[in-house]
């Protein structure tokens, strides 16, 4: 059983965004103190990628751990009330990441998933983000 009303749970969820969460906002102020330029959320892409370099052919995306379902991630918990709406449709956002990543990789282009909990380690992160566009 929900703990909110459904005003309550409505209100909270659409507090919820999809675009300029702090975890992306965090790798975009890395990725431009690094130097790089890129555009932001492809829409002509498969999957909308967060952040896109158009002349490398590559794309990061940064995934929050709970909605796209990060392996072996403590946030990648399951809500405790109404499982059989919240496990198809978490399910479902996992399933359509992995097609967006296979579309991506048959056009050609290259992608790098950033997860919500490795933001926090900038050195790795700066690292990870300078060998996938550099290589």
């Amino acid at each position: 059983m929900d703990t909110l009303t459904p005003t309550q749970r409505s209100e909270r969820m659409s507090r919820v965004r999809s675009k300029d969460t702090k975890p992306e906002m965090a790798v975009r102020r890395l990725v431009h103190g690094l130097g790089y330029r890129y555009r932001l959320h492809g829409r002509k892409l498969p999957g909308h990628p967060d952040l896109v370099f158009a002349s490398r052919r590559k794309v990061i995306f940064v995934h929050g751990c709970f909605w796209h379902r990060h392996p072996r991630c403590k946030n990648t918990r399951l809500p405790k009330s109404k499982l059989d709406f919240w496990k198809p449709k978490l399910e479902d956002n996992r399933k359509r990441d992995l097609k967006s990543q296979r579309m991506l990789r048959k056009l050609g282009w290259a992608y790098l998933v950033i997860w919500e909990c490795e933001v926090n380690g900038t050195e790795v992160l700066t690292k990870r983000i300078i060998d996938f566009l550099e290589g």
